[in-house]
């Protein structure tokens, strides 16, 4: 949703800018029905992380309070970028799956409905 000044020449600095990130970019991850995490949780990562890496890396460090994250099958999670689903390899790297600055990543873990079954 755009924002808009109350003013018509406001001038204001973005401080979340591609440029202030030291060429890391801002990449959102989320796990779909599992709404413990209330929403997607942000981190500056480069370009040319792999998608392994971020897989073993950077989402326990976002989901593993989860008790149900330990159960997840990587090999049958279905993903979207950009609200376009993908098919991520563990070798591609995030550029190379067409992540830029602020792109969301969304899971889905078909087998794992959330705690107590309850989409939580």
């Amino acid at each position: 949703m755009p924002v808009h000044a109350i003013t018509d020449n406001y001038q204001g600095q973005v401080l979340d800018a591609k440029a202030n990130f030291g060429g890391n970019i801002v990449v959102y991850f989320g796990w779909d029905r599992h709404l413990m995490f209330c929403a997607a949780k942000a981190f500056p990562l480069s370009p040319d992380m792999r998608f392994g890496d971020v897989l073993a890396n950077v989402l326990p460090e976002a989901f593993s309070q989860h008790p149900e994250f330990s159960q997840i099958n990587w090999q049958t999670a279905q993903w979207q970028l950009d609200n376009q689903p993908i098919n991520p390899q563990p070798d591609q790297t995030l550029a190379e799956l067409g992540a830029d600055h602020k792109s969301l990543f969304r899971f889905v873990t078909p087998e794992l409905k959330g705690f107590r079954n309850a989409g939580i």
